[in-house]
């Protein structure tokens, strides 16, 4: 079962893509670019539709998403945890 889909190794972030994703849990998400899969584990439950952390990430670094710039750390990230508005934010504004 297929639980994040990411487009290459350069991302820092995935989608996750099923209900339920609790932590402790192996997920088995999708390398679009490669068809390949790649393996983690959930740190934190994180809904359907959210981002997970593909590494571990320090304030200030930049988050890769689908190969794009999306935002940067606020607050440190491990890999495996919910990566959303409360350690991410745009470099807009």
């Amino acid at each position: 079962m297929i639980h994040f889909v990411l487009h290459d190794e350069r991302d820092t972030v995935a989608v996750v893509v099923v209900e339920g994703v609790k932590a402790g849990a192996q997920l088995s998400g999708w390398m679009m670019d490669d068809d390949r899969t790649v393996d983690l584990m959930a740190r934190q439950d994180i809904p359907i539709g959210h981002k997970v952390a593909l590494k571990d990430m320090a304030v200030g670094d930049t988050v890769v998403k689908y190969g794009i710039d999306m935002g940067k750390v606020v607050a440190p990230i491990r890999a495996g945890e919910h990566a959303h508005v409360h350690n991410i934010k745009t470099k807009r504004w």
